[in-house]
């Protein structure tokens, strides 16, 4: 199943990790290595948390929850540690503007409740659960522990990194590459806004006319959004989230002047994450939606007109 070898990968890549950093990495200093582990110690309390929550209450989006929030904290805890220099302060802006509007995206679609562990569930993680490797109640327990858990909080830790690359560089002044970068960044957060509205009124409009038992129109009965953003890739929003990602890893270029470091890992982790998390969610559409199959063939999975 692809979900499966894709969480083979994703852990073995993770296990590779502390080996590149180790060899081939700049070693960090003081400052570094002291906000690196208040980071870690964020990052082991969200695992906790998360699992022991979903395990009680069986709800398995604790970490959906986090995603948006989590690294808005990491990047400006690495701000504070680097006295909050220009470039430190640009990302953690950026950062910021991100995940307040994902954090509304998923609020809106009521992940969030005053019950804090309550709250709606992503319905892949139910389907997931059917599956048969998935049907023997222990087996679920160490998917959710391993992979839920523990690699999807070190990946959000991760993905942050190229703070922790600026914070030893921070001595070397902000410029015009610092500034294109966050004018990309924003441009791709507005572009991932934009597919997230789309999406939102079009599963809206269905649900009310379900709901009130009022016959569907022709692009509504086919079950699936095919237009606007959604005519040019089949996630649009995914597409600008990789993207997003990438422009925060350039941040590190910047500062170091150098086009590889180790914080690479976050960035390259977070795509081959969303091939998994992509081809999921299509292999439920094909099977719900009988046109969904033409779409594919149609139509990118990521980027716009690359077929």
């Amino acid at each position: 199943m692809n979900i499966l070898k894709t969480a083979s990968l994703l852990l073995i890549t993770l296990m590779l990790v502390p080996v590149y950093a180790y060899f081939y990495g700049k070693p960090l200093g003081l400052i570094e290595s002291e906000a690196l582990a208040t980071l870690i110690k964020i990052c082991l309390g969200s695992i906790l948390f998360c699992f022991i929550i979903s395990e009680l209450i069986k709800n398995y989006s604790q970490v959906d929850k986090l995603w948006s929030l989590l690294p808005i904290i990491y990047v400006w805890v690495v701000a504070d540690y680097g006295h909050y220099a220009p470039r430190l302060v640009l990302m953690a802006v950026l950062v910021s503007i991100w995940g307040l509007r994902l954090t509304y995206n998923f609020a809106r679609k009521g992940a969030y409740h005053w019950k804090f562990w309550a709250g709606e569930e992503d319905y892949r993680w139910q389907v997931l659960k059917q599956k048969p490797e998935f049907k023997t109640p222990w087996k679920w327990s160490l998917f959710n522990l391993f992979f839920i858990s523990i690699y999807q909080n070190i990946l959000i830790l991760l993905f942050t990194l190229p703070s922790v690359v600026s914070l030893q560089n921070s001595d070397k002044p902000i410029g015009l590459w610092d500034y294109l970068i966050g004018i990309s960044m924003c441009c791709f957060i507005i572009f991932e806004s934009i597919a997230d509205q789309q999406q939102w009124k079009f599963q809206t409009a269905k649900r009310r006319l379900i709901e009130s038992g009022a016959p569907l129109s022709q692009d509504l009965d086919k079950g699936f959004l095919d237009t606007g953003l959604w005519a040019l890739c089949r996630h649009p929003n995914y597409f600008a989230e990789q993207a997003i990602w990438i422009c925060f890893y350039l941040f590190s270029i910047s500062a170091t002047g150098l086009w590889f470091n180790w914080s690479i890992i976050g960035c390259l982790l977070l795509m081959l994450l969303f091939q998994g998390s992509a081809n999921f969610s299509e292999e439920i559409s094909a099977g719900k939606y009988p046109k969904y199959q033409s779409y594919q063939k149609r139509v990118s999975k990521f980027v716009p007109f690359w077929k």
